[in-house]
């Protein structure tokens, strides 16, 4: 297996399953209805609030490897559009979904040579530290939602 093909299959795991630490997205956020999605928890962040999140820079990503320019701002990505109703939130599940499966193409079709050059800008680091970041980042906000769920569901049963 190719290096870009390994990389796009962590992509893929950590959207959809099979990574080792047995935990991803889709099955995280299978039972999770949207009100429970737009719930405050403490301080945190809601879990529709982390998944628009983690996506936006799957989405930003995805455009530079579409071979737009690169245009995002840590600002804009916590500001996702009103979840009213289940068909608000499952619309933003299939987008995260969509999304994930594209970049993990796009990143499997890349010369493992282009994983060393300049992501649209040398400040930004190469692909390959962007696209692991995308990894990273994701497991990071996974464990949030995990742990908000869990409060969600010990809060019901009292």
């Amino acid at each position: 297996m190719s290096l870009t093909a390994q990389i796009a299959k962590h992509i893929r795991d950590i959207h959809f399953g099979g990574n080792w630490t047995v935990s991803n997205l889709k099955d995280t956020l299978a039972d999770v209805n949207w009100q429970q999605a737009t719930t405050k928890v403490h301080s945190f962040n809601t879990i529709a609030t982390l998944v628009f999140h983690t996506n936006y820079f799957v989405g930003v990503v995805l455009k530079v490897l579409q071979g737009e320019l690169l245009n995002g701002s840590d600002k804009l990505s916590f500001n996702h559009p009103q979840i009213e109703c289940e068909e608000d939130w499952q619309q933003m599940l299939n987008k995260c979904w969509t999304e994930a499966e594209a970049f993990a193409v796009l990143v499997e079709q890349l010369p493992e040579q282009q994983l060393w050059e300049d992501f649209s800008d040398s400040k930004y680091g190469n692909y390959y530290r962007n696209i692991h970041g995308i990894i990273e980042h994701s497991h990071y906000h996974l464990g949030q939602i995990v742990l908000i769920k869990k409060i969600l569901q010990q809060e019901a049963e009292s």
